[in-house]
């Protein structure tokens, strides 16, 4: 019996992308999509939900809130861009707490907490190979034309408005997606400096409090992401 997935989001694209994510597991399957909390209880009051990805800044109802409202709650994955509720929601005792812009290899750590969790027999982590799911590469269009770009490969990203240009050593690739979209598509070790910039954190050589060096390339850190920045080059 697959799990059966409610997505709570008033993002359309940020339900798209978890939507996209779970279709990728076999074992799981989007029962529904609500955009406000509102109306993820009504579904909650006459269909089985075993597991929700909660978004928390919601109009009219907090995702938090809706939670605390809950007498009988299903398995519950925060979806947020803001890490200040972090505390809260594991007093409320979420499975786990996945920051915007989430990359597929930390859904799929989530999900493997969610089976552990339940104790599935019929599924284990060892069934799911990741390298499958999340293969080494981008696939993007430039001028008609399929361009596979290894993530390896790319040094950084810039936003041209509507467009995103990825610099690897070789060339430069433009292709026409929004740069939040993009940031989704990579994995952990890239990082947003800025609202214009993504950067490869295995090709830093040096940064500073204001900008981070990629050989001879300087990217700037804008003021609105220094501590994420820091926070991520501790880790890397």
């Amino acid at each position: 019996m697959k799990t059966k997935c409610l997505i709570i989001d008033d993002e359309p694209l940020a339900c798209a992308l978890i939507a996209n994510y779970v279709s990728k597991i076999p074992q799981l399957e989007v029962l529904a999509i609500c955009h406000n909390a509102l109306e993820a209880f009504e579904i909650l009051k006459v269909k089985r939900v075993d597991l929700l990805f909660l978004d928390i800044q919601m109009p009219t109802l907090t995702g938090i809130d809706f939670l605390k409202s809950l007498s009988n709650t299903p398995k519950v994955i925060l979806t947020t861009a803001y890490r200040e509720y972090a505390l809260e929601s594991y007093e409320l005792e979420v499975l786990d707490y996945l920051l915007k812009p989430i990359p597929f290899e930390r859904f799929f750590q989530a999900i493997d907490k969610y089976f552990k969790s339940v104790s599935t027999q019929s599924l284990k982590t060892s069934h799911i190979d990741p390298s499958k799911e999340a293969p080494n590469y981008l696939q993007v269009n430039m001028n008609k034309k399929h361009h596979r770009v290894l993530f390896n490969d790319i040094i950084y990203a810039e936003s041209l408005k509507d467009y995103v240009r990825i610099h690897t050593s070789e060339e430069a690739i433009t292709t026409k997606e929004k740069i939040s979209v993009f940031e989704s598509m990579l994995p952990p070790f890239f990082i947003r400096t800025h609202r214009s910039y993504i950067v490869n954190s295995k090709k830093i050589t040096a940064f500073t409090n204001q900008d981070i060096e990629l050989g001879n390339i300087e990217i700037p850190i804008g003021i609105s992401y220094k501590h994420r920045v820091f926070e991520l080059l501790k880790r890397s």
